[in-house]
């Protein structure tokens, strides 16, 4: 291991032993979870990474958000980077690019947090799954109809045929 590798590991590996529990400040309202901003993170990881000599840098470069932790005196550096998925609305984009951002950051660092507003980043991704007669889904579909839910709700999980759809009209 040359001399660069071993000062930006030895940098790392101290900047990890203080960091500490990253407080998780901020809520999603629509999933109702806590998760850490990434303001809030950055703001909290200023003093680390100044008294490391780090440079932080996230860049959006070839169609990926990209973290780096740059060692400023030796030279060296990690990076940590997502692909963004293909998204047309800007501010769907604005709101991945930010998950992203604490996401890479968050694995760069190896930080220990549960899964915070994936959710909200998930559904820009992730095709929505027919819902099937005869399934724990479908049972419980019913009761949500029957306890007063409407089809439109049930419509934001999944795909729902026009078969489906009639049925639940009758419920």
């Amino acid at each position: 291991m040359n001399k660069k590798e071993a000062s930006i590991n030895e940098k790392l590996f101290n900047l990890q032993q203080e960091i500490g529990t990253v407080s998780k400040d901020a809520t999603n309202p629509f999933y109702k979870s806590k998760y850490f901003d990434i303001n809030s993170l950055i703001k909290q990881l200023q003093p680390l990474l100044k008294k490391h000599r780090l440079l932080l840098l996230q860049p959006i470069e070839e169609d990926m958000v990209v973290s780096k932790l740059l060692c400023i005196d030796g030279g060296g550096g990690v990076v940590s980077g997502l692909k963004l998925p293909v998204i047309t609305d800007p501010q769907k984009l604005g709101s991945c690019i930010t998950y992203y951002r604490r996401y890479t950051l968050s694995s760069l660092l190896g930080l220990q947090s549960e899964d915070d507003d994936a959710n909200a980043a998930s559904e820009v991704t992730e095709e929505k799954k027919w819902l099937n007669p005869n399934t724990t889904e479908y049972s419980k579909a019913i009761e949500f109809i029957k306890g007063g839910g409407s089809i439109e709700a049930i419509k934001t999980k999944y795909k729902v045929s026009k078969k489906l759809a009639d049925e639940f009209a009758q419920l």
